[in-house]
């Protein structure tokens, strides 16, 4: 005898659906549209770097790597790190490999969180913050940024902690807007937590791609963040090769030590001989520290196809996307004109309200520059006919 029922699973992300992301990947396709809405290059890795892995892959490097990630990866990593920030992790304690950075944050986020803690969060913010924030039972508190600078008002930021802060959610340079921070951020951010509970995680993924001279203001460098930050990077950002999902997170070692029991329920390891490849890879500080001039080129090329349109922006400070506002042009709602910008067009982008919890919309889309050069061409082209 059959018996039909009908349960229905309550949602722990009620409000969460299709990220923006891959909708306007799939209207790309669909539509034949150049694709400049979600964040991964357009081009190829170094051959280099494809060969290493081949040799990895054909001498037998192929079973399980240890749970925090191969030796020789995580020395590279401390020595990469002392190299540019002068900042000593222990490879053994405190440098941990995971696949990817998304998984860097979430294990971070859940490492900190319990229910009913709160957790900061600048937005508009990249979209896997919150929901690691509230599946853990913590509670998101907003600070919002604006255009055009995006800076941060830190008496907003203080007026904003409470005795249930329990975490300060960092990002640069920043996606979206691709703002990097200065000097003086680090100093007000140490200012409000130096005699509170707070730790911090901080997304670092883009912080070879920055621009017009700007430092990296990594939060290792300085002594107070040091101390009580997870810092979050990606492999995949820095060597175009975003599809291998190779993250890492730097940390002392007692968040360590908290940090690697979620990691290890996660993802357990991350791909052996991808890791062995970046090792190798990375004895060569030239793979990494070219990338600032590579990228501004891009940056620049495709700021100059928009100079005969009506599209208003400043030159964005770091990571591989411009923001552009269309204020001068019409008074649609951001979505609608990506939308009809894929359509009729052809050149996908992002709107810029979906970084915000409430959806703010300022009349800005964001396009992401790493692709080849003649595609920037064309995409500026076709987005001067708006």
């Amino acid at each position: 005898m059959n018996v039909a029922t009908s349960r229905t699973l309550p949602s722990k992300l009620p409000w969460v659906g299709t990220t923006i992301f891959t909708v306007m990947s799939k209207l790309a396709t669909d539509t034949g549209a150049i694709n400049l809405s979600q964040g991964f290059p357009g081009f190829d890795c170094s051959p280099e770097l494809v060969a290493l892995v081949e040799k990895y892959l054909k001498t037998g490097f192929n079973q399980y790597a240890p749970m925090t990630g191969v030796p020789a990866l995580r020395e590279a990593l401390a020595q990469k790190t002392e190299q540019l920030y002068g900042v000593s992790y222990h490879p053994e304690t405190e440098v941990t490999v995971t696949s990817g950075a998304t998984e860097a944050l979430f294990a971070a986020i859940t490492a900190v969180i319990r229910p009913g803690d709160e957790a900061i969060v600048f937005e508009p913010a990249y979209d896997s913050y919150v929901p690691a924030i509230e599946l853990n039972g913590g509670i998101p508190v907003f600070v919002t940024l604006t255009p055009p600078t995006y800076g941060i008002d830190w008496d907003d930021v203080r007026g904003k902690i409470t005795d249930k802060t329990r975490l300060i959610i960092v990002n640069t340079p920043h996606n979206p807007t691709g703002r990097v921070w200065t000097a003086d951020d680090l100093e007000q951010l140490a200012a409000l937590v130096q005699h509170r509970d707070i730790w911090i995680v901080s997304d670092e993924v883009y912080e070879h791609i920055r621009f017009d001279g700007r430092p990296h203001r990594s939060l290792v460098t300085h002594p107070v963040l040091q101390e009580r930050t997870f810092v979050c990077g990606s492999f995949g950002k820095t060597f175009h090769v975003t599809g291998w999902k190779i993250g890492y997170c730097l940390a002392p070692k007692e968040l360590s030590v908290e940090f690697r029991k979620i990691h290890q329920y996660l993802t357990f390891s991350t791909v052996t001989p991808i890791q062995y490849a970046l090792a190798d890879y990375l004895k060569n500080p030239e793979h990494y520290k070219t990338l600032p001039d590579f990228y501004e080129r891009k940056r620049d090329l495709f700021l100059d196809s928009l100079r005969g349109s009506r599209f208003q922006f400043q030159p964005t400070e770091g990571s591989f996307f411009q923001t552009v506002s269309y204020q001068a042009i019409t008074d649609e709602p951001d979505y609608d004109l990506a939308i009809r910008l894929t359509k009729e067009i052809g050149v996908a982008s992002i709107p810029v309200s979906v970084f915000y919890r409430q959806k703010n919309d300022y009349n800005i889309l964001r396009f992401c520059f790493a692709k080849d050069d003649d595609v920037l061409r064309e995409a500026g082209e076709r987005l001067c006919r708006l």
